[in-house]
């Protein structure tokens, strides 16, 4: 049986991938493909993360609303302590966290702990300082546990041979650029979103918030998709199907809960 024959690029970029081993995340133990190294991503994702804040500026986007703002970063603040606790390195990132004023139901976690949440998911789901805790610990997780570096490693794979050799080599990192921009507006994969969904709701309840409200959540975040879920609830894995695996982990959560209070 004749097979379709592989682009040179992809078959180097490919061969190149399996002599790369890949790495065990610190906090989940998941087997994950690294092509970039976390200084590289940071730096990336930092860059990504001034560009999009400029623009929002210029738009008049970024919410002057002083209640808002002090209410997310004390909200944030206590989930930043704990994720020092699940991932001793996070300490020494350069934590940020911007109110978008947008009518998106959306928020975000870059790698290095570049975040940003929306005033659109924020007011239309009328959200408590639980479920805030609960999206912002659902981001915080993708970062703890690098899936913003698998993106772009996979990205990269995509991108060729050459430049994956330039990139481990550490000779060109304005490949990056690029590949930042495409691999942080991807959705994450169904296996990241339930490693985020099991983390966010253990770093949610160490910081001291009702593990129920990711329940909660997530049945406004679906009551709101209408004919399709919210660019923030994505398609992986499907909404009955989280809620249903939130609802078996919050008696696990609730202890952890009760004690941090």
């Amino acid at each position: 049986m004749k097979y379709p024959l592989i682009p040179t690029a992809l078959l180097a970029a490919s061969l190149v991938a399996s002599l790369v081993a890949c790495q065990a995340n610190p906090v989940s133990g998941r087997q994950q493909l690294v092509l970039v190294s976390e200084e590289q991503t940071q730096a990336s994702s930092a860059q990504a993360y001034t560009q999009t804040l400029s623009e929002a500026q210029k738009k008049g986007k970024l919410s002057t609303d002083a209640a808002l703002n002090s209410r997310v970063k004390r909200i944030t603040d206590r989930l930043i302590v704990q994720a020092g606790n699940m991932y001793a390195p996070s300490r020494e990132w350069q934590w940020s966290v911007a109110v978008i004023d947008d009518p998106s139901l959306n928020a975000w976690c870059m790698p290095g702990g570049k975040m940003a949440i929306y005033t659109g998911i924020v007011h239309k789901l009328n959200l408590t300082d639980d479920e805030i805790a609960q999206i912002m610990g659902h981001e915080i997780a993708h970062a703890l546990l690098g899936h913003g570096r698998e993106r772009m490693s996979r990205a990269i794979a995509m991108q060729g041979g050459m430049q994956i050799g330039s990139v481990l080599a550490g000779r060109d990192l304005s490949v990056l650029a690029p590949v930042a921009d495409i691999a942080l507006t991807l959705p994450h994969s169904r296996a990241s979103e339930s490693e985020a969904d099991r983390y966010g709701i253990e770093l949610a309840a160490r910081a001291g918030f009702d593990p129920r409200a990711a329940v909660r959540l997530w049945e406004k975040m679906d009551a709101a998709g209408g004919d399709g879920p919210p660019k923030f609830l994505s398609t992986h894995p499907a909404p009955g199907n989280r809620i249903q695996a939130l609802s078996a982990l919050v008696p696990q959560m609730m202890p952890i809960y009760e004690k941090a209070r």
